[in-house]
């Protein structure tokens, strides 16, 4: 007798956005620096009917929440798991600039080894790592 094999929590994701006739999701990546950029590709995304994700927070850039450089450091953590998460409720991933930074390869990376499908602003910044 065989006995269907269980969903994996990705499968049972998938199987619920299907469910609910969720239109795509992606993530958008990239370094802050892009961040003008990335509310533009947020624009094109949702015109094309797609649920767009994105980081919120530009840790480079001064603000009065966050003066004290260990509790800037503590929030930038929580943002890269809360980033991470973004990732994995994603269909895809949109790489937005014409640079990768550490964090932002680290997050490509993050993406294909969940395999997730990646596009690119500038493709040629796609080492394929």
């Amino acid at each position: 007798m065989s006995y269907a094999k269980p969903l994996t929590p990705e499968e049972r994701l998938a199987d619920a956005k299907k469910q609910l006739s969720l239109p795509r999701i992606v993530v958008i990546c990239g370094s802050t620096r892009f961040m003008t950029e990335m509310a533009e590709a947020d624009i094109q995304e949702t015109k094309a009917g797609r649920i767009v994700v994105k980081p919120a927070c530009d840790m480079k850039s001064p603000h009065e929440l966050r003066p004290d450089p260990a509790e800037a450091e503590a929030l930038k953590a929580r943002l890269d798991a809360l980033h991470r998460a973004k990732i994995r409720l994603a269909d895809e991933v949109l790489v937005v600039g014409d640079y990768i930074g550490e964090s932002t390869r680290a997050e490509i990376a993050y993406a294909r080894s969940l395999g997730k499908p990646l596009r690119f602003t500038h493709p040629a910044v796609d080492s394929g790592d």
